[in-house]
């Protein structure tokens, strides 16, 4: 290929000035302190999940705590889940990938792209995930719930089985193997889920807003890694955190006009509110008397 190919495909001075206004942009907007505070978030998460990790006894008791009560509601579906992908190798390894590259890297990707294009649900967002992981530690600090995978109930786990990508994404050191309940895997789907569909009519985007929740529900619980109940629980942690969220972003908003007009609606006892200007008529001003014109028939004083 010639140097004329070459400069053709290659980005121009102009692309890349603009590259650099749009990095200079969104580095001046923030973005770079929202990306320390998500990796410090992270790194979090991490750490205390393993800190968080309870006695193996109690998690095991609590594991058989879940199956006896899914088992009063008849809701104890883990092995027939399982047994769609089981002897299938194309379903086995679709379920571990749903499980691995359908979570942290759709969760990213997700909060990325409401930062750049729909900043106030980009703070829904990250708020709702920080409240429901609060709310979640405190499951798992206090509620060690050891996973299906390790009861003996016949299930395998896929993941650990025919899969190594999920040992890269969160090394064994920072995991929490009896952090069952609730699952935030299922939960913090549904909430970029439900934010994605509150931020745009796109319908690629909101057909994979209600896609990967669901697909995540289902591997979680055929790989083993969740109970059916745990799948409610994270649910309903993560709506606990979104309605967190959305009276936090409330609070914070500021109305800028009324309807009445187009100032700032103040206070009346503000100490600074400009008193309402009050319009002053001019005081009506008596016509001058004429002298009557030359010829105008003057009035008799004498008639009545």
């Amino acid at each position: 290929m010639s140097s004329t190919d070459f400069s053709s495909v290659s980005p121009t001075h102009a692309q890349r000035a603009q590259g650099a206004r749009w990095l200079r942009a969104s580095l001046d907007d923030g973005l770079l302190r929202e990306v320390a505070l998500v990796s410090g978030a992270m790194l979090a998460y991490f750490t205390i999940r393993n800190v968080t990790a309870g006695a193996p006894a109690e998690a095991f008791a609590n594991g058989d705590r879940i199956v006896d009560f899914e088992r009063w509601l008849g809701i104890d579906w883990e092995d027939g889940v399982q047994g769609v992908i089981a002897g299938r190798d194309a379903l086995v390894t679709l379920a571990n990938w749903i499980y691995i590259w359908g979570h942290w890297p759709v969760i990213l990707s997700s909060a990325v792209a409401l930062h750049i294009w729909r900043r106030d649900r980009y703070y829904l967002l990250r708020n709702t995930l920080f409240i429901s992981g609060g709310i979640g530690f405190l499951f798992f600090a206090f509620f060690p719930a050891a996973p299906p995978r390790l009861l003996e109930m016949g299930l395998v786990d896929t993941v650990s089985n025919q899969s190594h990508a999920y040992r890269a994404l969160q090394p064994p050191g920072l995991t929490n193997q009896y952090a069952s309940f609730p699952s935030l895997h299922v939960g913090w789907n549904l909430a970029v889920g439900i934010v994605l569909l509150l931020s745009t009519t796109h319908l690629a985007v909101r057909a994979f807003a209600v896609l990967s929740p669901a697909a995540m529900m289902f591997a979680v619980v055929a790989t083993a890694n969740h109970y059916v109940v745990d799948i409610a629980g994270g649910a309903t942690v993560v709506l606990v955190g979104l309605a967190g969220a959305h009276f936090i972003q409330k609070r914070r908003s500021v109305p800028t006009a009324t309807l009445a007009d187009d100032e700032p609606a103040v206070p009346v006892d503000h100490p600074r509110r400009r008193p309402t200007p009050v319009l002053r008529r001019s005081p009506r001003r008596e016509p001058a008397l004429r002298p009557p014109r030359r010829g105008a028939t003057q009035p008799d004083p004498c008639r009545s």
